[in-house]
């Protein structure tokens, strides 16, 4: 497996642990004065939400309050955000909530550092002085509080850009699995499927590197073990914790080992036809994985065994089946519909082919898997998960 990537990013600090947004009071002088939260309505109604802008009172530190993230982010809702981040006087930066916010609070904050609208970064490595941010996950499934990535819709394209730099990491990552306990079934589903095939791709990534390859082990292993247990029980805590270490490991993950196919032929997917981002990875999952086997079956058979589907006496091929056949099966347990049985008109979504696939192409994750890709073939998996 080549390991041409050696650099290894991570955030600032890392805090995980049930009650760990009690641990940033004490550091919250270090961060500014006044920040907005960036966040969506549903979260402003949770306990965690409540706790954190009582700690930022009991603190004296300021705050405004933007909950203007309605949906998965795009290039209009980033300039209110910026807006809002300069007319409230704010130096840093707040984002609470599921990936959204979390993407949403680094390209507000690349907005107010740069002369570029957030558009205008797209194919470029982001290297800005930005204000610190801290991220504050709620569901487990995006690891965007471990990334130098943000992903935000070009509305006037219909693209969803990758946008990359190092200086995007956050300066806190607080990590609390228990934050997610209001979370929906289909939300654990998709957002826990987002953080397998975080672990899966960089696993099988180009770009693949050993200490990726651990943290990604480890993921699957969890969320193997502890997705489907979240998913039948929302009050089940050590699932929700499991999960949420899971998210973050496979989120550092792809931070230095990269994604892959299936991120590459998701964004088109949620950007023309509005499917959450994590469920759109979960529809491609098992016919990706499955297309590209034939040159990653080494690694897939070591992620077969790492989650007991076969040991060392498992042929290699037959270990590698098992493991992709096992992506599918735990798919339908998790109710994941087709792009048909999520209720995307055919001839709209067949009439599309060719521009998902150039945009999947375009955003460069295709080109780390380990097969050498076609815009032919990956129209026709565009074609086989409908």
């Amino acid at each position: 497996m080549p390991t041409a990537n050696r650099e290894f990013f991570i955030p600032g600090r890392i805090i995980y642990r049930e009650g760990a947004l009690a641990a940033l009071q004490p550091r919250l002088g270090s961060l500014g004065k006044k920040a907005p939260i960036v966040t969506g309505k549903t979260v402003r109604t949770l306990e965690c939400f409540g706790s954190l802008t009582s700690m930022l009172e009991a603190s004296n530190t300021g705050y405004e309050v933007f909950d203007g993230i309605t949906g998965e982010p795009d290039d209009e809702m980033i300039a209110n955000g910026a807006r809002a981040y300069r007319d409230a006087g704010c130096d840093f930066l707040i984002g609470i909530g599921g990936g959204s916010p979390i993407d949403s609070m680094k390209a507000i904050a690349v907005s107010v550092s740069g002369d570029l609208g957030i558009c205008d970064y797209y194919g470029k490595i982001i290297d800005l002085d930005l204000p610190k941010m801290v991220a504050i996950p709620t569901t487990a499934g995006t690891g965007s509080e471990a990334t130098q990535f943000t992903v935000i819709t070009d509305s006037s394209r219909s693209i969803k850009m990758l946008l990359k730099g190092a200086s995007l990491m956050q300066d806190f990552a607080i990590v609390d699995g228990t934050l997610g306990v209001s979370a929906s079934k289909s939300v654990t589903a998709s957002t826990g499927l987002d953080a397998l095939t975080h672990a899966v791709e960089a696993y099988t990534s180009r770009l693949a590197q050993p200490l990726t390859d651990s943290l990604c082990i480890s993921s699957v292993k969890r969320l193997f073990e502890y997705l489907p247990r979240a998913y039948k029980d929302r009050g089940d805590l050590l699932a929700r914790e499991q999960n949420a270490i899971a998210a973050l490991e496979a989120g550092i993950a792809i931070n230095n080992s990269s994604v892959t196919i299936v991120h590459g032929m998701s964004r088109p997917i949620g950007a023309l036809f509005h499917v959450p981002h994590g469920l759109s990875n979960a529809m491609l999952l098992y016919r990706c994985m499955d297309f590209v086997k034939d040159s990653a079956r080494k690694r897939l058979a070591e992620l077969s065994r790492a989650v007991g589907l076969s040991d060392i006496r498992t042929a290699e091929d037959t270990a590698a089946d098992r493991f992709v056949f096992a992506l599918g099966e735990l798919c339908s347990a998790l109710d994941v519909p087709t792009v048909g049985g999520y209720n995307i008109p055919i001839q709209e979504y067949m009439s599309s082919l060719d521009k998902m696939a150039d945009d999947a192409i375009a955003s460069g994750s295709p080109s780390n898997t380990q097969k050498l890709l076609t815009k032919e073939d990956i129209i026709n998996i565009y074609r086989s998960v409908y």
